[in-house]
């Protein structure tokens, strides 16, 4: 693909280029630059339609050059030519800009660690509240029997979660 205004109003006997047989990438180059005039509204939707059925059908460089002839692209008009060194393929499209992402902020805790806690602290809420609920309708002081629920597993689950950072704060582990 090449970009040369001054060879708009040549004809197709002046560049022998335009009679060699276009491959798929050339057809859907030009399919693509057909989309964008029908974004930028320089072509109603039927002529779309249209070329871009020619566009697939087309067998030279001049049936695609034909239909990008009166769409004018920011350097001039765009021309499809074959490629030096290689078979007619179009150049790769340019790779959208990435932005460069940020290195993700290590866990305090892992994931897994994370949601047991969550998972034990929702269990021990609701004994909690069952026990309060039961304690404030009967009238009377009961038993904190809660703490049997939450203690042994909590501290089951705190022995984990000490066990894990210590491994993972091995030095030997870089």
């Amino acid at each position: 693909m090449a970009t040369e205004p001054e060879t708009a109003g040549k004809t197709p006997q002046e560049h022998p280029h335009t009679q060699f047989r276009a491959s798929h990438g050339d057809r859907q180059l030009v399919a693509d630059r057909l989309r964008e005039a029908l974004d930028e509204g320089r072509l109603t939707l039927n002529e779309y339609d249209e070329r871009v059925k020619v566009a697939y059908e087309a067998a030279t460089y001049a049936d695609l050059n034909a239909l990008l002839r009166d769409i004018p692209t920011q350097a001039g008009i765009l021309e499809i030519r074959p490629h030096a060194g290689r078979p007619s393929t179009t150049a790769p499209a340019p790779r959208p800009a990435q932005v460069p992402k940020r290195p993700a902020k290590p866990r305090r805790i892992p994931l897994a660690l994370s949601i047991l806690w969550t998972i034990w602290a929702g269990i021990f809420a609701i004994n909690i509240a069952v026990w309060m609920i039961v304690m404030v309708t009967t009238g009377h002081w009961i038993y904190p029997w809660p703490i049997w629920v939450g203690g042994p597993t909590g501290a089951a689950l705190l022995a984990v979660t000490i066990g894990v950072q210590a491994i993972r704060n091995r030095p030997d582990l870089d």
